[in-house]
């Protein structure tokens, strides 16, 4: 008669839950473990991205020293071509009182009065704008 014996049941079971206690032990290290991974790389693409995003800032910060630079030499020309230009006037302004100056001698009295106001009226013109000069130019 053939022997027909019965396995043990238990002692598979048992082994067969212990390998899959340790499948699953395995399989929760590596989702872990891909989780930190995947964490790290985030936080390197989001340190790279942070850098790139600074970098344009920098180039842009010096350009508009740059520009600030450019302006402020523009601002000191004009400064310098307008006390030129207002130099040579007052010098052409003061020879042509000086070649009229005689003239208004020999006006008659009413009209060398006229005169004086008006040259008197285009002195306060004069220094009026002189004075508006450097608020423009500043």
């Amino acid at each position: 008669m053939p022997d027909f014996r019965i396995p043990d049941i238990s002692t598979d079971v048992t082994k067969a839950a212990k390998d899959v206690a340790a499948v699953a032990k395995d399989a929760t290290y590596v989702v872990i473990g891909a989780g930190v991974l995947g964490f790290q790389k985030a936080q390197v693409q989001r340190h790279q991205l942070a850098k790139r995003l600074a970098d344009p800032r920098v180039d842009l910060e010096g350009r508009v020293a740059a520009v600030r630079s450019d302006l402020g030499g523009a601002l000191r020309t004009v400064d310098t071509t307008v006390d030129t230009i207002a130099v040579r006037l007052e010098e052409l302004i003061e020879r042509l009182e000086a070649a009229v100056a005689p003239l208004e001698d020999r006006l008659p009295d009413q009209a060398r009065d006229v005169a004086r106001q008006a040259h008197d009226q285009a002195r306060e013109a004069r220094t009026q704008i002189r004075s508006l000069i450097p608020k423009a130019a500043a």
